[in-house]
């Protein structure tokens, strides 16, 4: 098997270096970094190295997050910098000690071949970041609420109030950097590495390393200072921080929220928020820093208070932690800490509030309304051995929500048999059935619904723009949905994909057929000298399975994607 570097020189998988260029390779699968670290997966890669997914042998297999440091630099000043800012890190990780932070657990030098490496060893944190769950509403045409968003601010104020008390100042607040764990909903704070680089047309980095400053942030979510001037203050992070309120509660993007020509936000048009919060909002994202809060202790007297939401969107709840007050001199630290979101995968415990904590995780996946309560029950009955008192309970529940539907039997998933490798149930499954073994395979559940409602209102062209509802009138309407995704998830599941394509399904792009094409026209593409021939050949094994889809003409966030995912494994995922 061959694998490729950031340059696209072909390698053979017993590589670790390249052989063109000297790129340190990907760190395979199970192998063992300072006799400690096995790896698992690859998370991420940045322009200063890869985050894998390990376990710690020495600690009964418990996973953590490896962050590999392998900069893809070539001055040698560069190279200092990203070194020093990566000692930085490891020094100032090693300090904050707060339960809304990653913990470090370590930072160890490698040898792997001929080279030395450097790792950060920290938490690995299960949830989804706010940018995916602001994806998810989206898909549904909604946004956070107000309430929610105030919720958050309360809860993470105080996490910045703590770092900016140990001189740390972040850097990059925005709601890809703000995780929602899912053991107790509350929000973490990840990401203090600035010194990521990613390529221009990926957006937002500004990246200068040599020279006498780092300029490092997210264009649209960086104040002035921080992105023209390289200044940064404690308060910079509180500008942020309101911006990923505006784009939370709006559900757009900063620069659809902002007119550059006349330096305004659009107040009253865009964003529409109660006075009051509007109010601390336009204080925190004041042009001059000195025209600002100056401490997260301060908004956090000035915000509305918090208030416990109830409502089945819910994702947040009420947290009364209150913040250390100390005044000192700002230091500047930034280096990627890599949390994984691997979605749900381990059921709530029963007692007392059990529906409420099930409910807010099921929130995470997009779906239709009336899946969540089936979606709840087998999460719980899968987790635990229901008492009697837990089924009677969760059922009044139920019952009382969708009176009028007949509870389908919850059945825990059956083990595969010796015949049946994939475990592909005969006959029609459940939808607690279907979402589990979405789960299983790692599938995006964002594009499985997205693809099931194009298909079922393609089915159904007078029904465009209508929402399914628990209401009895579309109980049959239900049982067609659910149909639709049984009968996908089988495609799917023929299709025989491989754990690499599947998890990669929902985030494909023409970049990866331009790649492919490249490849293909400097030889580097296996058996196909051309993409036509790639095209064809992924065809040939995804039309059989959508007789319906026309070539050309696949949706680019449904079909496509399956298509792109076969076609990944037909060159060997590269």
């Amino acid at each position: 098997m061959q694998v490729y570097c950031s340059q696209q020189h072909a390698n053979n998988s017993s590589h670790r270096f390249c052989t063109h260029c000297g790129e340190a390779l990907l760190l395979t699968v199970g192998q063992v970094i300072d006799n400690r670290y096995e790896i698992g997966r690859i998370l991420g890669q940045g322009g200063f190295g890869r985050s894998y997914l390990a376990v710690d042998r020495q600690k009964a297999r418990q996973t953590c997050v490896l962050k590999e440091f392998a900069p893809q630099v070539v001055k040698t000043e560069d190279l200092q910098k990203a070194k020093e800012l990566f000692e930085r890190e490891a020094s100032v990780l090693k300090k904050i000690q707060h339960p809304q932070i990653p913990r470090f657990h370590a930072s160890i030098q490698a040898k792997i071949g001929t080279r030395d490496f450097f790792f950060l060893v920290q938490d690995y944190i299960q949830g989804n970041n706010y940018y995916q769950l602001l994806e998810q509403r989206r898909s549904q045409g909604k946004s956070f609420s107000e309430e929610e968003v105030i919720n958050l601010l309360h809860h993470i104020l105080p996490v910045l109030n703590y770092i900016h008390t140990l001189n740390v100042i972040h850097r990059d607040i925005s709601p890809d950097n703000l995780i929602l764990r899912q053991g107790d909903n509350l929000p973490v704070l990840i990401d203090f590495g600035g010194v990521k680089q990613l390529p221009a047309y990926q957006g937002f980095w500004h990246t200068q390393l040599g020279g006498n400053g780092t300029l490092l942030g997210k264009k649209g979510y960086a104040p002035e200072e921080q992105l023209i001037q390289g200044k940064v203050y404690k308060n910079s992070d509180l500008y942020s921080l309101a911006v990923t309120a505006l784009v939370l509660v709006t559900g757009k993007e900063p620069q659809k929220l902002y007119d550059s020509y006349n330096g305004n936000w659009y107040w009253g048009k865009e964003i529409q928020v109660g006075s009051k919060l509007e109010a601390v909002l336009k204080k925190m994202l004041a042009y001059k820093p000195s025209d600002r809060y100056q401490t997260a202790e301060q908004v956090i007297k000035d915000l509305p208070p918090p208030v416990s939401v109830s409502s089945a969107n819910t994702l947040l709840t009420v947290n009364t932690m209150q913040p250390s007050s100390h005044n000192s001199n700002s230091y500047i630290t930034k280096l990627k800490t890599m949390v994984a979101a691997p979605g749900i995968k381990y059921a709530r415990s029963l007692g007392s509030g059990v529906h409420h904590r099930t409910s807010v995780v099921v929130q995470k996946i997009p779906m239709p309304v009336w899946l969540r309560p089936f979606v709840v029950s087998f999460i719980i009955t899968t987790g635990v051995t229901l008492t009697v008192a837990g089924v009677w309970a969760l059922s009044n529940f139920m019952l009382r929500s969708i009176s009028s539907i007949n509870l389908p039997k919850v059945e825990v998933p059956k083990i595969p048999s010796i015949n049946n490798p994939l475990g592909v149930p005969s006959g029609k499954r459940s939808i607690q059935e279907v979402f589990s073994r979405l789960q299983q395979l790692e599938i995006s559940s964002v594009f499985f619904t997205k693809t099931v409602n194009e298909i079922f209102y393609t089915q159904k062209p007078e029904l465009q723009g209508r929402k399914l509802t628990e209401k009895p009138e579309d109980q049959v309407l239900r049982e067609q949905w659910n149909g639709i995704a049984d009968e996908l998830l089988k495609k799917i599941e023929q299709a025989n994909l491989s754990e690499t394509a599947r998890r990669k399904i929902g985030s494909y792009s023409q970049a990866d057929s331009q790649r492919w094409d490249q490849l293909a026209k400097a030889g580097r593409l296996g058996k196909y000298r051309s993409f036509q021939d790639l095209r064809s050949d992924t065809y040939q094994k995804f039309e059989p399975l959508f007789p319906g889809q026309e070539r050309g003409k696949l949706n680019q966030q449904t079909f496509l994607q399956i298509w792109y995912a076969i076609a990944s494994d037909q060159v060997g995922n590269r």
